[in-house]
């Protein structure tokens, strides 16, 4: 199952081959803490857009960053041996720390992929349209977010 934990630079060559086997492939990404109904709803709809998913999981620094210093409760090994369990998931991307747009974007022109799974109301929906738009993939809100199901929600309740 670990075989499915990729580095950048072999999913770029994963994705290669994939898209020389004429492949559809799907990217989604983010921080899966702790994995609950809402994180496996998205992933097995953004999957079944394409014939093979791709999970761009963030860094320990990133989710520190971007859901305070708590976080994450799981490291990023962690989460990415969680997310290898999951049929809906072909391969899982660990993420360096990231810092910007721009490392976001380069990324997804490696991958290169033909779709972009986010979540409806997606923050960086607008960054993500930009994304695609350079690499003629579409973005596709899968789910629509479940605000009854969050990581951080889960936590406060503890």
């Amino acid at each position: 199952m670990t075989n499915k934990i990729v580095s950048i630079e072999e999913a770029e060559k994963i994705s290669k081959q994939l898209k020389e086997a004429h492949k559809t492939i799907v990217l989604a990404g983010g921080c899966f803490d702790i994995l609950h109904k809402g994180h496996l709803a998205y992933l097995k709809k953004a999957g079944k857009q394409g014939d093979v998913l791709f999970v761009a999981l963030e860094s320990d620094s990133n989710v520190r960053r971007l859901k305070g210093n708590k976080r994450p409760i799981n490291n990023q090994q962690q989460r990415a041996i969680q997310l290898t369990k999951l049929s809906a998931v072909d391969y899982i991307i660990l993420l360096p720390s990231l810092l910007g747009y721009r490392q976001y974007f380069d990324i997804t022109q490696k991958l290169s992929p033909h779709i972009i799974a986010i979540t409806e109301g997606d923050s960086k929906k607008e960054q993500k349209e930009i994304q695609a738009a350079a690499i003629e993939a579409k973005v596709v809100a899968v789910v629509k977010r479940f605000p009854e199901y969050s990581t951080t929600d889960i936590l406060q309740e503890q």
